[in-house]
């Protein structure tokens, strides 16, 4: 099923989390903080959506790592009903997109429930106090080409690194439903 996120809660305050990497790893909200903010990205591996943006979005981290605001991939599903999910194709999924951040597993669904993801690919984009300032698409590119696009989540994320504050029109994301128990 479509879905499309919701208008960005201008200074929203994201609720801390710990959740594990592949490997066991705990990373919370306070502790993966870039100097200047932090894009929390609700992903899985079967979903086309996120499979047309995957490749984007791993390169657009890499810029924004380089202006201080990190990255967090988060996969939320039910992996039980939907194995293509499971941690396993998780490790092969990062692997295969040379993703460079870490990717969770919100095995309990707890963290998704907490945000209000609603989608795959979901993206919150947080400044340096932990405030939402932007809850919108990756890019205005069409399912399968990128070209002349125009990034909107590394745009949003630079300005939000400068000054704080994320643009006052965003365009939501649209994706897969989540899949909940």
């Amino acid at each position: 099923m479509l879905l499309d996120t919701p208008i960005c809660d201008f200074g929203w305050k994201a609720p801390e989390f710990s959740l594990p990497d592949l490997d066991g790893k705990l990373y919370n909200l306070a502790d993966s903080m870039g100097e200047n903010g932090l894009v929390l990205a609700f992903i899985c591996n079967h979903c086309p959506y996120v499979k047309a943006i995957i490749d984007r979005l791993v390169e657009d981290a890499a810029s924004l790592s380089e202006q201080g605001v990190n990255m967090l991939a988060i996969m939320p599903n039910d992996y039980q009903r939907y194995p293509d999910d499971g941690p396993d194709k998780m490790r092969d999924f990062a692997r295969q997109h040379q993703m460079r951040f870490p990717y969770l597993i919100d095995e309990p669904q707890e963290v998704a429930k907490a945000y209000g993801a609603v989608c795959t690919p979901d993206f919150f984009g947080l400044n340096s106090k932990g405030e939402l300032q932007y809850r919108g698409r990756l890019d205005d590119a069409k399912m399968g080409t990128a070209e002349n696009r125009m990034p909107e989540l590394r745009d949003a994320m630079t300005q939000i690194a400068k000054t704080g504050i994320g643009p006052a029109v965003q365009t939501p994301s649209m994706g897969c439903s989540i899949k909940w128990r």
